[in-house]
């Protein structure tokens, strides 16, 4: 598959308090089934995808499209999916198409499901709302788990830091909770010199992520060749590889996270597409 840029490397240095079972670069089985570390009963179990780009020309987005769906549903019925989050880039250069992928594909999830926009998106508060009920910023409140999700682009697609105040003040209300996701398409942190065209410089935003420590992982979307974490101190922030477009990993995939009830947070990639099979041996 094509590339717009050079690959990166990723920091897996560990962390207190969160488990990454199995490792970056892992993945379920060849028939996406697995077995968990841990036995306990789960509070909270989701998947998160990005970057679909319905619309797309020159790609098959209609066809990777209704397999997110089918994927998901498949996922779900085999191990119950809470909720599921697409993290940007829903549509391609055309939010008028935004109203079909919701009617025709994303209505068709096993489980509520979040949105936030993606530089492609071309969307700002009023579209997000007209279409999908709610703006491009919100937050959603779990019981022990809070999320909180931020717009990382405008309606040109350039890039642009979440709004912090807006995030300070979610986190603030979330600051009892146990665990809180913070949900963002562009990463707001640029680890390397030559990713200024890639990822986002944001130090305030960064700084306010820092200041709670309830706040166990961020998720992007955005870097299609992306699908482990880096890190911004011990904080993780997690990628998904891609749904559609026309570069990126050689797979389509997703990623799931599971919170048990002991709060112990396991999250692994799914290489939904199987093609290729990743990490296959015969002994």
């Amino acid at each position: 598959m094509s590339t717009r840029r050079k690959f990166l490397g990723t920091s897996f240095a560990g962390i207190a308090g969160l488990s990454l079972l199995p490792a970056i670069n892992t993945f379920a089985s060849d028939t996406n089934n697995y077995r968990r570390r841990f036995d306990g009963k789960l509070k909270l179990r989701f998947a998160i995808a990005s970057d679909i780009h319905y619309g797309e020309p020159g790609t098959d987005f209609a066809l990777n499209t209704g397999n997110l769906v089918k994927w998901l549903n498949q996922d779900h019925a085999k191990n119950h999916l809470d909720l599921v989050i697409i993290n940007g880039d829903l549509v391609h250069n055309r939010p008028d198409l935004l109203p079909e992928i919701k009617k025709s594909y994303l209505d068709k999830l096993p489980a509520p499901y979040y949105t936030i926009p993606g530089n492609h998106d071309f969307a700002d508060a009023q579209i997000w709302q007209n279409v999908f009920g709610y703006a491009d910023k919100y937050s959603i409140d779990k019981g022990e788990i809070g999320f909180v999700f931020a717009n990382t682009a405008d309606t040109k697609g350039v890039y642009v830091c979440p709004d912090n105040t807006f995030i300070k003040n979610e986190l603030e209300k979330f600051k009892s909770k146990s665990i809180v996701f913070v949900i963002l398409h562009i990463a707001p942190v640029q680890w390397m010199k030559d990713e200024d065209k890639i990822f986002l410089n944001c130090p305030e935003t960064i700084d306010i992520l820092h200041a709670y420590p309830n706040v166990k992982a961020v998720f992007h979307g955005h870097d299609h060749l992306l699908d482990g974490v880096r890190y911004t101190g011990k904080l993780p922030h997690f990628f998904d590889a891609h749904i559609g477009g026309s570069w990126g990993t050689d797979y389509l995939g997703y990623r799931i996270v599971e919170v048990d009830e002991n709060n112990a947070i396991y999250t692994y990639q799914v290489n939904a597409s199987q093609s290729p099979i990743l990490n296959k041996n015969k002994l």
